[in-house]
C-alpha cells in the first residue's frame, strides 16, 4: 500500500482561468452583437467587428471552453488512474503555457494579425506554440497513464485520449502554412482544397475539443453528482467508437451547395446524417445514469446544470445533422440560424457543463460547502432564460433571411431585390439577441462571486488516496485484441482500402462505410465481463490510442488525400488569372479587416441566389486563394461578382462611410484605410512566396512587382481625383479597391467567350 496526494493545485487554476476567459469572452461577445445592432459602437480599427469577432471565437472555444476541460482532465484523470499526474513540472508549464497562447492571441487578433481562417486565425509562431503546449499535455497525460495504479481505463479516458490525438492531426495539417515574416503566413492549401481542410479541422474542433473532453467530463462527474454509475458500458463502447470514427468525415457539409465537389458534399452530408445516432446514443446514456435520482434533479443545482447541458447537447447533435442535409442547409446557411445553432451547444452544452463541474469541483478543493446555492439556482434559470432568449431571436432572424434571400415574385423576379432588406427584417432580433447574452454575461459574473466567496471561506486541499501498485499492468494478451473480430476488420477495410480506395473516391467511400458497419455489429456484441476484445483493449492504453489514430486518420484520408492529389477529385475547367502585386497587398488587407466574417465569396448554385449575384462560383477561380475566402456567413451581400459592378468613387465612399452608399448598412467604417500607406518592402517577396506555392508568377512580375503596384495604385487613384478624391497611390483603401475590382472578373471574362 501507498499514499497518492493527488496535484489539485492546476486544477484550481485550470478553473479560475476558465471562469475568468470565460466572462472576458462573453463580454466581447456582448460588444460584437451590440457592433451589428448600433455600428455606431466601432470605435477603432482595433476594435472593430471584423477584428473582434475572431477575438469573441478563440477567447470563448479555447480560452474559456479549452481550461474548463484541462481542469476537468486533471481532476478527474488522476482520480480514475489512482495516479498523481506524471509531472508537476509539465502541469504548470502547461497551464502557464496555455495562458500565454491566450494573451498573444488578445493582442495580435485585434491588431489584425490573422491567417484570415475561421477558428484558426492565430498566426504561425502561435500555431507552433499550441503545437508545443499540446505535446506537453499530451506527455503528461500518457506519462500518468504510464504510471498507473488501475489496471483499466474508465470510460472517460477513452474521451480524453481521442481528443489528444485528433486535436494534434487536426491543428498540424490545418496549420501547414509558409510565413513571410513574423506576423503573417499563407496556407499550403489553397481554394477548394484550403477549404476541405479548413472545415474538416473547424467542424472536428467542434467535435474533438468542444464536445470529445467534454463527453468525458460528462461521463465522470455526471455519475459522481448523483452517486450512481453510469447507465450502461455497451452504449458507452458504442458511442465511442461510432462517434470517433464517424464524426472526422462530417466537415463537408459545412461546405454544401458551394463549389467543393459532389462527391465530397455527399460523404459530408451522409455521415453527418449518421452521426445523430452516436450522438443520441451518449445524450440517452447520460441522462439514463439520472434514473432512481430524480430528486437529485429537484434539489442539486448541480445535477440541473448537468442535465440541462446534457439536454442542450442532444438537441445540438439533432440540428446539426439536420442542417447538414442540403435542402435545409440552402435555407438555412449564411444565416443567423447558424449562429443559434452554434450557441446553443456553446451556451447550453459548454457553458453548463462548464459551470455543473465547477459548482462541484470548488467546494471539494477547498473542503467546504458551495457559498450560496441560491445564487447557484439563480445562474441556473437566469442562464437558461437568456439561452432560449439568444437561441428564439437568431431562429427567428435566420429564417426570415433565408425565406427573403430566395423569396420570388409571381413573375420570377426577387421580391426582396436589395439584400439589405433582409437586415432590417432582423434589427429587432439583434436587440434580443443582446438581452439574452446580456444575461448570461450576467449570471457567469454571479457564478464567479459565488466561486470565490467559496473559496475564500474554505482552505485549498488536495485530494489523496491509499493505493496497492499493480506490478503487472501487461500480463493481458495483445493477441485476443489485435486477432480481435472488431480488429480483423479494421485490417482488411485498411488493405482494401490500399487495393481499391486509392484510385477511386467512390470506392474508398463505400469500403470504409461497410467497414463501419461491420465495427459498430461487432462492437453491440461485445459484453463486459468476459474477457472480451474491448475489455482486454481498455487495459492496454497505448494500443487502445493507437487505434483511435487509425480511426479519425481514415476519415481525413479519403476526404482530403484525393483533394489534394488526384486532379480528377477537383475538377478545374479554366485557369485563374493571378493577383497582381496591388491586388494582393489588397487582399491581405482584406483578411487582416476579417472582411469574411461578414461576407462570402461563394454563390450557390441556386436560382434566386444567381438573379442576386451572377453565376454560381467555379472551383478554378479561387485555385490561387491562399487561404480561400469562401466565408460562411452573410451580414453583408456576396462578394463573388462584385468586380467592376461599381465605379472605384462608389468602393471608397463605402468604406469611408457605409450608410452613405447602402442606407441602413451594418458595415464598420474604414477611414484608416484612406491615411495608413503601404510601403511595398515585402510585395515582392509575397509572390515569390505565392510562387512557392504554385501561383505562377514569372520572374518578370516578380522583379517589376513595386513598380507595377505603383503603376495600378495611379490610375485608381487618377480616376478618384476626378470626382475631387485626392487619394494617395499608396494607400491601403487603393490597393483593397483594386483587390475589390478583380473579383469575378476572370469569370465574367470567360462568359463573353
Amino acid at each position: 500500500m501507498k499514499k497518492i496526494v493527488y496535484n489539485d493545485g492546476v486544477t484550481r487554476q485550470f478553473i479560475f482561468a476558465s471562469v475568468m476567459w470565460g466572462i472576458v469572452g462573453m463580454l466581447v461577445g456582448v460588444i460584437v452583437a451590440s457592433q451589428l445592432a448600433f455600428p455606431s459602437l466601432n470605435f477603432t480599427q482595433y476594435l472593430s467587428f471584423g477584428r473582434l469577432r475572431p477575438l469573441h471565437t478563440n477567447a470563448v472555444i479555447f480560452a474559456f471552453v479549452g481550461n474548463m476541460i484541462f481542469a476537468g482532465i486533471y481532476y478527474s484523470t488522476q482520480r480514475l488512474l489512482k495516479a498523481r499526474m506524471g509531472s508537476d513540472f509539465l502541469s504548470k508549464v502547461h497551464f502557464w503555457g496555455w495562458q500565454l497562447i491566450i494573451v498573444c492571441a488578445a493582442l495580435t487578433l485585434p491588431l489584425g494579425i490573422t491567417q484570415g481562417k475561421e477558428y484558426a486565425e492565430l498566426e504561425w509562431p502561435i500555431d507552433i506554440l499550441i503545437a508545443l503546449i499540446w505535446v506537453i499535455f499530451a506527455i503528461n497525460f500518457f506519462w500518468t497513464i504510464k504510471k498507473r495504479n488501475e489496471k483499466s481505463l474508465y470510460v472517460a479516458l477513452w474521451f480524453y485520449i481521442a481528443t489528444i490525438v485528433t486535436v494534434a492531426v487536426l491543428h498540424i495539417v490545418n496549420s501547414l502554412s509558409l510565413p513571410l515574416n513574423l506576423f503573417k503566413s499563407y496556407s499550403v492549401f489553397s481554394g477548394v482544397q484550403d477549404a476541405l481542410v479548413q472545415w474538416w479541422y473547424g467542424h472536428n474542433a467542434v467535435a474533438f475539443f468542444l464536445t470529445t473532453p467534454v463527453l468525458g467530463i460528462m461521463y465522470y462527474f455526471m455519475p459522481k453528482a448523483i452517486g450512481k454509475p453510469v447507465y450502461s458500458y455497451r452504449l458507452s463502447i458504442i458511442h465511442f467508437w461510432a462517434l470517433v470514427f464517424m464524426y472526422i468525415w462530417a466537415g463537408p457539409h459545412h461546405l454544401l451547395n458551394t463549389a467543393l465537389p459532389d462527391w465530397a458534399q455527399t460523404l459530408g452530408m451522409v455521415f453527418s446524417v449518421a452521426l445523430w445516432a452516436p450522438s443520441w446514443g451518449g445524450m440517452i446514456n447520460g441522462l439514463l445514469t439520472l434514473r432512481g435520482a430524480w430528486d437529485k434533479l429537484r434539489t442539486d443545482p448541480v445535477v440541473k446544470f448537468f442535465v440541462a447541458g446534457i439536454t442542450f447537447y442532444g438537441m445540438s447533435t439533432f440540428e446539426g445533422p439536420m442542417l447538414s442535409i442540403k435542402s435545409i442547409n440552402a435555407l438555412a446557411h449564411s444565416t443567423d440560424w447558424i449562429i443559434g445553432h452554434v450557441h446553443g451547444g456553446a451556451l447550453g452544452w459548454n457553458g453548463f457543463m462548464a459551470a455543473g463541474m465547477f459548482y462541484f469541483l470548488v467546494p471539494r478543493l477547498f473542503n467546504t460547502k458551495l457559498y450560496s446555492e441560491k445564487l447557484a439556482n439563480f445562474h441556473f434559470w437566469i442562464g437558461t432564460f437568456g439561452i432560449v432568449l439568444y437561441m428564439a431571436a437568431m431562429y427567428v432572424s435566420g429564417l426570415t433571411q433565408g425565406l427573403m434571400w430566395r423569396a420570388l415574385t409571381p413573375e420570377g423576379t426577387l421580391l426582396y431585390p436589395s439584400f439589405l432588406e433582409s437586415i432590417f427584417a432582423s434589427q429587432n432580433m439583434y436587440y434580443l439577441r443582446i438581452v439574452g447574452g446580456t444575461l448570461y454575461l450576467v449570471t457567469f459574473i454571479i457564478m464567479a462571486y459565488n466561486l470565490i466567496k467559496t473559496a475564500k471561506q474554505g482552505n485549498p486541499v488536495d485530494g489523496e488516496v491509499e493505493v496497492v501498485t499493480l506490478d503487472n499492468q501487461s500480463q493481458t494478451s495483445w493477441v485476443k485484441v489485435i486477432f480481435s473480430p472488431v480488429m480483423v476488420l479494421v485490417l482488411i477495410g485498411l488493405i482494401l482500402l490500399l487495393a481499391l480506395g486509392t484510385k477511386d473516391v467512390v470506392t474508398s467511400i463505400i469500403v470504409y462505410a461497410g467497414l463501419a458497419i461491420l465495427v459498430v455489429a461487432s462492437v453491440m456484441m461485445n459484453k463486459k465481463g468476459d474477457g472480451s476484445w474491448h475489455e482486454v483493449l481498455e487495459g492496454k492504453a497505448f494500443l487502445f490510442s493507437f487505434f483511435v489514430l487509425i480511426s479519425i486518420l481514415i476519415g481525413g484520408m479519403v476526404q482530403i488525400i484525393p483533394a489534394v492529389t488526384v486532379k480528377s477529385a477537383v475538377p478545374m475547367t479554366h485557369e485563374a488569372v493571378p493577383y497582381t502585386a496591388l491586388e494582393l497587398e489588397g487582399r491581405d488587407i482584406y483578411r487582416r479587416e476579417g472582411c469574411y466574417n461578414c461576407h462570402t465569396q461563394m454563390i450557390r448554385p441556386m436560382v434566386p441566389e444567381t438573379m442576386r449575384y451572377g453565376a454560381p462560383s467555379e472551383a478554378w477561380e479561387s485555385m490561387y486563394d491562399h487561404p480561400f475566402q469562401w466565408g460562411s456567413k452573410r451580414t453583408g451581400p456576396d462578394l463573388a461578382r462584385v468586380g467592376k459592378k461599381y465605379p472605384n468613387l462608389w468602393h471608397y465612399k463605402h468604406m469611408i462611410d457605409p450608410r452613405s452608399t447602402s442606407a441602413g448598412s451594418l458595415m464598420p467604417t474604414y477611414p484608416h484605410l484612406a491615411t495608413q500607406t503601404l510601403d511595398y518592402k515585402d510585395t515582392a517577396s509575397r509572390m515569390e512566396l505565392m510562387r512557392t506555392l504554385g501561383v505562377p508568377y514569372t520572374d518578370a512580375q516578380i522583379s517589376s512587382a513595386v513598380e507595377d503596384a505603383h503603376k495600378q495604385g495611379e490610375v485608381i487613384a487618377n480616376d478618384l481625383k476626378q470626382s475631387q478624391v485626392n487619394l494617395s497611390a499608396q494607400s491601403e483603401l487603393v490597393a483593397l479597391i483594386s483587390y475589390l475590382q478583380k473579383l469575378g472578373v476572370d469569370h465574367k471574362a470567360y462568359e463573353g467567350k
